[in-house]
């Protein structure tokens, strides 16, 4: 049986997170909640909280052991950017992106 947890509209860039998401699938969820702490990534932090919801709700269902659980899929989506502007030299102006992503964890039961 699967569980799931979704983040929409992180306040982070989806190459930040994408970047942190492959390296944690396939991996059991205990290991990659592990590793997830000792990375020095702004994503990390948001995809462990993702993770420990996708654990909770997989006690939630009693489907098996969270910790013993394999990441199945770790989906990075973009969001919808938030558009700023920047003003610059002779009256011009930049704009600037506060990108946004949406964050998919998927876990399954391990096959013995």
């Amino acid at each position: 049986m699967e569980s799931k947890a979704i983040l929409r509209y992180a306040k982070v860039t989806p190459r930040k997170v994408k970047r942190v998401a492959d390296l944690i699938k396939g991996k059991k969820a205990g290991d990659a909640l592990v590793s997830l702490k000792l990375l020095p990534h702004a994503g990390a932090k948001i995809v462990a909280k993702v993770l420990r919801s996708a654990m909770a709700n997989a006690e939630q269902k009693k489907v098996a052991d969270p910790d013993s659980m394999k990441i199945k899929n770790a989906l990075v989506d973009h969001g919808p950017s938030m558009k700023r502007m920047k003003t610059r030299a002779m009256g011009r102006a930049d704009i600037i992106r506060k990108r946004t992503s949406h964050i998919t964890l998927l876990l399954e039961e391990e096959k013995s």
